[in-house]
């Protein structure tokens, strides 16, 4: 394979994985936060405690997380092929990667809240905050750094996901790796490949630590 035509195949997989992350991740993000909000309201002493719903929250979060992302990526098919029309490609892996970061972010979210010092809550609360104001103005705010970090991880995540997705034809780096470097023994594709990936990931860490930094110096 020449420079030129390994050029192109790594735009194109590049292209696709950065979609594929992308929208994963804002869907993520979205669906995570407020899963994890829940969680923390939900749990017992919290501000809507309802230890069943917590209990019911808890269970769903913990049998996602516990489901290896290969065999997610098979169970969901029905559910994939339902929502898009299609099993292949870069906007049907995208649903079994939102389904399996949602829980992982949630979780992520649940440990940054529980980490705002409690006595700042009770401040909010003696001033006659309401919970919404609590919510978006004391817990989310005093979290912040914590819930970059811990979107930043979600994003690598979703990297090595996003991978795995080229298993079944997801499109992206995974699926280049797999039917160019594996399945034809093309070293130089599969090589190219890594240092795509360990590049994009090393640019998503570097831009997650610097906005972690400056928001833990306000």
């Amino acid at each position: 394979m020449t420079w030129s035509e390994l050029s192109e195949l790594l735009a194109v997989g590049l292209q696709e994985t950065a979609w594929m992350v992308f929208v994963s991740t804002v869907l993520t993000a979205v669906g995570g936060l407020l899963l994890g909000i829940l969680l923390v309201l939900t749990a017992p002493g919290g501000m809507l405690a309802a230890p069943a719903v917590s209990s019911v929250l808890g269970f769903i979060v913990n049998v996602t997380r516990s489901l290896p992302f290969i065999i997610l990526l098979v169970a969901v098919i029905p559910f994939t092929r339902a929502v898009v029309g299609t099993t292949i490609g870069t906007d049907a892996a995208i649903v079994p990667l939102t389904i399996g970061a949602i829980p992982f972010f949630a979780r992520i979210v649940e440990a940054a809240l529980r980490e705002v010092p409690p006595d700042v809550v009770a401040a909010a609360t003696a001033m006659g905050a309401t919970r919404r104001q609590i919510v978006g103005k004391v817990l989310l705010r005093e979290a912040r750094p914590g819930l970059v970090a811990g979107l930043t991880i979600t994003v690598i995540a979703l990297v090595g996901y996003s991978a795995m997705a080229g298993v079944v034809g997801g499109g992206g780096l995974g699926d280049l790796a797999i039917r160019y470097g594996y399945q034809r023994f093309d070293t130089q594709v599969m090589i190219a490949t890594v240092i795509a990936l360990i590049v994009f990931v090393q640019l998503v860490q570097t831009a997650g630590d610097i906005l972690v930094r400056r928001l833990s110096h306000r």
